[in-house]
């Protein structure tokens, strides 16, 4: 347990260090709010560990019994009156722990976190890029056409988040409410405002930043021919909320509303939620005779193996589960061959020992 325990932090460590640095692109660049992405990392926390823990549990058996083998601890146990049979029985009972685990996240802990991280996607659809600014700090918006800058952010009265102080720096072709653009040249209009706040357009429908006492620069960079114009109030149209991380309905249901439906994505997500659980007996069968190494193999011939053997495993669960939400196969059948598949798999290895030793790499004679 110790072994699966450093397996699956460094595992962790990586999975979530790689996400959060993708949400905390995202942040900077102004797509999410900075203040949910402690939030985004908790509740996507859950999905992390229905992968990383069977791995974990699954290479912690290759790691401690193949160091075993290697040193020959394990053949003095199997020559006290150790059988694999009895060896094969107290895995079983360790996985028990595991399995526990995994039925509390897959049922539980997981549907949790996908329906918390929805709710946070709709709050961020109701955000206008006014919302995810950040005083003191140059952002870029709308794919890069548009610089802002803003010494100070306050609290609006009704309104919502409003600005001081704005700088803004965008390209002449980009939409604007007051006017329509009068060329395609690479000419930059520099707006500097002393207040903005987000409205929306009844009409229309469409998001738009106000800004009040605007001087408007419009000219060519490095040229000196630039116009000067200025307004008490002036508007800029705000694209739509960028996308968020897709969130399938399913997946943020609770277990008991899964049972009995007839919708095909329901059966396969309340089956996928269950193979889960049954994977890790699955890969304890097929790791315990799989962990046996010669005396000149190497305790770490088997990792990539074991590693490429549990990702064919997941990612055959994944595509029968697309095709029982699609219909293309009966929910009868389901996922369970998958199992079937691999525990026949381990019952070879179990019963044909030999056979572990041609997925080892490094194999020496």
């Amino acid at each position: 347990m110790q072994v699966m325990a450093g397996v699956s932090l460094i595992l962790l460590v990586v999975g979530l260090t790689s996400r959060f640095i993708q949400y905390l692109s995202q942040a900077v660049a102004g797509e999410l709010a900075a203040d949910i992405l402690l939030l985004l990392m908790l509740y996507r926390l859950p999905d992390f560990f229905l992968v990383i823990v069977p791995l974990s549990f699954f290479l912690g058996i290759i790691l401690v019994y193949g160091r075993m083998y290697d040193e020959n601890e394990m053949v003095v146990l199997l020559g006290s009156g150790l059988s694999e049979r009895r060896l094969l029985g107290l895995t079983f009972l360790i996985s028990i722990i595991v399995v526990f685990l995994m039925g509390l996240v897959s049922l539980t802990i997981a549907p949790w976190g996908a329906r918390n991280t929805e709710e946070i996607k709709q709050s961020q659809e109701q955000l206008t890029e006014i919302d995810l600014i950040v005083e003191g700090q140059f952002q870029a918006f709308d794919a890069g056409s548009r610089v802002t800058y803003v010494d100070r952010t306050i609290t609006g009265t009704g309104s919502g988040k409003e600005l001081e102080n704005l700088f803004v720096a965008m390209s002449r072709n980009a939409s604007s409410s007051n006017e329509q653009p009068e060329s395609n040249d690479e000419q930059v209009r520099i707006l500097l405002a002393e207040v903005a706040r987000p409205i929306i357009d009844e009409s229309t429908g469409a998001r738009l930043m106000q800004m009040e006492n605007v001087y408007q620069y419009d000219g060519s960079p490095g040229m000196a021919n630039f116009s000067i114009a200025q307004f008490d109030m002036q508007s800029i149209l705000l694209p739509p909320p960028g996308e968020f991380e897709e969130t399938f309905e399913e997946e943020s249901l609770r277990t008991m509303d899964l049972i009995g439906s007839n919708s095909l994505t329901h059966q396969a997500e309340l089956q996928w939620r269950l193979s889960l659980i049954f994977l890790v007996p699955i890969i304890t069968l097929i790791a315990v005779p799989l962990s046996k190494v010669g005396p000149r193999q190497g305790r770490y011939g088997k990792l990539v193996p074991a590693a490429l053997i549990y990702a064919v495993y997941f990612f055959v669960l994944q595509f029968a589960r697309g095709l029982v939400s699609e219909g293309s196969l009966t929910s009868v059948i389901g996922l369970w061959w998958v199992h079937i598949l691999f525990g026949i798999i381990g019952i070879t290895l179990y019963r044909y020992p030999d056979l572990g030793r041609f997925l080892s790499i490094g194999r020496s004679a």
